[in-house]
């Protein structure tokens, strides 16, 4: 968990904003930026509604619930008490005011079994940056509405709210903000619907359990300004930010969210997850990628608006001189696999809005990552196909199967009737803004590996069933393919040996 090596070509850190007018760059500060306030609705492709979670948080009920304990804000470490003191099953509701818990770093509220918290209007949970958590423990099925839970400082890669990644919570109505670490963490069948995570100093909310997390819901949320302690910068390649990071997660629906302004990725898939529908949100104006599908399985990402994504960190790629193809929808190492459950056998992306980011769709396979490699920056985990890393080593991984079940791949990845706009003079940039990839790099080490060479770059190119068609392109778009070297015009994207995009129309020019 944590701490796993952003495997793109380079880290890209965010750079000093004035250094960047180069390559005919503007560094556009993030404030500046105009924020469009209405989803375009555009032939081919629905129209998302934004989740304004944040400015109309939706207010509790004003009395206690028949039945409920009623809990003072006026006494402190009132509410971890009365849990304590209180059979599973309770409900709690929280008085108007702001709530505390004693001066001890890991006090904490522990619920029981089934237990429900409501808040008031007006009702905060305040940390005071002295607790580390405010909701804890292993209990069941908790339910937390219409509260404001603040100022926790958890540590690293840990949250705040379900701290310890308990199984069947629900989260809603909710505002999760300005605390360390992340604002929630993940348990099987949890339910996070109607929140507004915001400003929290890692992620939004960190999808993790060391067992895994299965039949994960996040629905109707606002999801913005996180990573605000930046810890790309802290530690420079930790890939450990996001508006929301999974981990292992088997089974999700992503649905109806507004994921904008955070520091990073909006949404990062990191690892062995399975079986995601990523649908009908709104992802725009985070400073890296909308979204980062990494080592991961089986998806379905549809109708979803994506619009001025990717700005900062593309930029100081440019700056830099990198000329690897950073995107807005990043897959690496990522694909369809029949072998492994799920409600689809592929990666399908088809009906979105994907306007004037910092490029397009890059598919990636690194050559050098795979199970049991150095480069593997997985910390150890191997594929879903493979239990045990240890067997991924000669001579076993230089035949069937382990050749092919040792490696995540990029394959059966099928992208059509997806809309792509790129004006440049929006954007505000005169070159590398304006790619779609597919490719791979030159495989070099470890000295026992058996995807040395160009064989992989093949493979990804011309041999795993990658296909864009049927697709929309307004603006001076470009493609990569096979390595970052390889630079197509459309002619040439579209013709013999590549053979992509049947289907779809072109429309030159900037913008429209």
């Amino acid at each position: 968990m944590g701490n796993r090596t952003r495997p793109w070509a380079q880290a890209v850190a965010p750079l000093v904003l004035a250094l960047l007018l180069v390559s005919g760059c503007d560094g556009t500060p993030h404030a500046a930026r105009e924020k469009p306030t209405a989803v375009p609705t555009t032939s081919g492709a629905r129209s998302a509604s934004l989740a304004r979670v944040c400015a109309h948080p939706p207010a509790g009920p004003a009395r206690a619930p028949e039945g409920a304990v009623t809990v003072d804000p006026a006494v402190i470490g009132d509410l971890a008490a009365k849990t304590l003191n209180s059979p599973p099953h309770t409900t709690f509701w929280l008085r108007p005011g702001t709530h505390t818990l004693s001066p001890d770093p890991y006090d904490q509220v522990s619920p029981k079994e089934g237990d429900v918290y409501l808040g008031a209007p007006g009702a905060v949970i305040d940390g005071r940056k002295v607790n580390s958590y405010a909701f804890g423990g292993t209990a069941e099925d908790v339910t937390i509405r219409y509260l404001t839970v603040q100022h926790f400082v958890a540590p690293q890669n840990e949250g705040v709210v379900n701290h310890d990644s308990a199984d069947g919570w629900v989260i809603e109505h909710s505002t999760v903000q300005d605390n360390s670490g992340a604002g929630l963490m993940a348990g099987s069948r949890q339910h996070v619907r109607a929140n507004c995570l915001r400003d929290n100093g890692q992620y939004g909310m960190n999808a993790y359990k060391a067992a895994g997390v299965t039949g994960l819901v996040v629905e109707d949320n606002e999801i913005t300004g996180n990573n605000a302690d930046d810890w790309e910068r802290r530690q420079q390649g930790c890939g450990c930010t996001g508006g929301v990071k999974f981990w292992a997660v088997n089974g999700a629906d992503v649905r109806g969210n507004w994921v904008h302004d955070n520091r990073g990725a909006g949404l990062w898939a990191d690892t062995d997850n399975n079986d995601f529908r990523i649908e009908d949100n709104v992802i725009e104006a985070n400073d890296g990628a909308a979204l980062i599908y990494e080592a991961s399985y089986n998806a379905v990402i549809r109708y979803n608006t994506i619009r001025h994504n990717n700005w900062v960190q593309g930029r100081a790629a440019a700056h830099t001189g990198d000329s690897f193809p950073f995107a807005t929808v990043y897959l690496s190492e990522s694909g369809g696999e029949p072998r492994i459950r799920a409600r689809t056998d592929q990666i399908e992306i088809y009906g979105n809005v994907l306007e004037n980011n910092w490029s397009g769709i890059t598919l990636w396979e690194n050559a050098d990552r795979f199970c049991n490699s150095p480069a593997n920056t997985s910390s150890g985990d191997c594929t879903l196909l493979v239990k045990n890393p240890e067997r991924c080593a000669q001579p076993a991984i230089a035949k069937a199967p382990l050749y092919s079940d040792c490696r995540w791949k990029t394959q059966r990845v099928d992208i059509h009737d997806n809309r792509f706009v790129l004006d440049k003079t929006v954007v505000k940039c005169t070159e590398k803004c304006d790619r779609m990839a597919l490719l791979s790099n030159y495989g070099t080490y470890p000295d026992w590996s058996p995807y040395k060479g160009e064989r992989v770059a093949d493979a990804i190119t011309t041999e795993q069933d990658n296909r864009w068609h049927d697709n929309v392109y307004v603006g001076p778009w470009k493609f990569v393919t096979h390595d970052a070297s390889r630079v197509l015009t459309r002619a040439q994207w579209q013709g013999a040996p590549h053979r992509q995009d049947a289907g779809s129309t072109f429309r030159a020019g900037d913008g429209g």
